[in-house]
Formats: C-alpha cells, structure tokens, sequence
C-alpha cells in the first residue's frame, strides 16, 4: 500500500459538508483508506485574490492504486461534487479542489500528473492541514514541519469542529 497525501480545498457551497462527502467518495476502506484527516482552516485565497475566501484540509490515505488511477478517482469524486475544471478560472472559485501531493517517494512529471506536487512548498495552505497530519514525513528531502516554518501562514485560522 502506498502512502499517499492529498489537499483538500474549495471556496462555494458548503464546503465543509463537500469534504466529507469527498473523502466518503474518495475513501472506500479497500483501494483507499483514510489514515488522518486534519483539521479544516480557513485560508487566503492565493493566485485570484478577488474570491471568497478558502477552507483547505488534509488527508493521508494508503491505496492500491497506482498515481495515475488515484488521480483519475479524486478528478472523478470532483465532478460527482459540481467541479468543472473545463469551465473555471485558474485558482479562481470552486467548489471542491482533491490535489495529489505525494505518493510515497515517487516522482512523476508528466502532463496529466506532477509528483510531488510541484507548488506544494509554496503554499501555506497546503502545508498548515498537512504538517498537521504528518508533520515528520519528507517530500522531495524536506520535512513538511520544516518546510512550513518557511512560509508566511498568516491568514490561516484552524476552523472549530462542526457539532455532529
């Protein structure tokens, strides 16, 4: 089983309800299971400024899949949850954004897949939930803890927990 993590993000709707349904969609118990699952934080909307702002969060899930099948599921559980990748602005508005980050140590470049992700150690708010989940874990020879210290994260609020 490959250990993989993966950025959860979006800006309309509900979006805290959209990522539980996302990681009920995207997390089966059999090809994928969900290991950790970080908090849910409100972030600044980074690229397009002009947008609500962002709630992000983090999983780590170990899966069979291979990258290519992993992606083309979370590209999947995207559109059962009302994204349009053909019809939106890049780092503009969306509903639900399930970003690949790292698969294990494997690199991939290709035009469907980048492994590591390839602006991963230039986003805060990918690497608040995900520091917060594997905080030892290297990507690319960098510890994600130390990799955080190194961004402003300013902005970024740890959302409380919805009540059941």
């Amino acid at each position: 089983m490959a250990d993989v993590l993966i950025a959860l993000g979006g800006n309309l709707g509900d979006v805290r309800t959209t990522f539980d349904r996302a990681v009920a969609m995207l997390c089966d118990g059999g090809e994928v299971r969900l290991i950790a699952r970080s908090s849910e934080y409100r972030t600044p909307p980074w690229g397009v400024e002009d947008q609500p702002a962002f709630v992000n969060a983090g999983l780590r899930v170990a899966t069979e899949l291979a990258p290519h099948a992993l992606l083309a599921r979370a590209r999947r559980v995207e559109t059962a949850l009302g994204r349009d990748r053909g019809h939106e602005t890049r780092w503009g508005p969306r509903p639900i954004d399930v970003d690949l980050i790292a698969y294990d140590d494997v690199r991939i470049s290709d035009p469907e897949l980048e492994l590591p992700h390839p602006r991963l150690f230039e986003r805060a708010f990918v690497l608040v939930p995900l520091a917060e989940i594997a905080p030892d874990r290297f990507i690319a020879g960098v510890k994600l803890r130390d990799a955080l210290t190194r961004l402003d994260a300013s902005g970024i609020e740890m959302l409380p927990p919805r009540q059941p």
